[in-house]
């Protein structure tokens, strides 16, 4: 029988012979994903940039020629408002994925 030294924790799960389950990084056996929090963060996105989006949109929608603030320049805030809540939501798409693949 080996002996495993003490620093090293036994952990069954890396002796599988599986190729899916190998271990190729140099990360702790105690590592944890980081999905919970994406999927925080790109929900909050979410609703931000929606709504950014949204307001940019209306307020070029109804800003005047003799406006302040162009209605190119918020025509032009509210795409990239619009892009970002694009990956957002791809970003969601990518993590709902991710965990389905984890449980099967």
């Amino acid at each position: 029988m080996s002996q495993i030294p003490p620093h090293e924790p036994r952990d069954d799960r890396q002796f599988r012979s599986s190729k899916r389950h190998r271990r190729a990084g140099t990360e702790p056996l105690t590592a944890r994903s980081d999905l919970g929090l994406r999927t925080i963060l790109s929900t909050a996105a979410l609703v931000v940039f929606g709504l950014a989006t949204a307001g940019f949109a209306w307020w070029a929608a109804s800003s005047s020629k003799d406006s302040s603030t162009s209605s190119s320049v918020l025509g032009v805030l509210a795409a990239v408002c619009g892009v970002l809540l694009l990956v957002a939501v791809l970003d969601l798409a990518v993590i709902r994925r991710r965990r389905s693949g984890q449980r099967g």
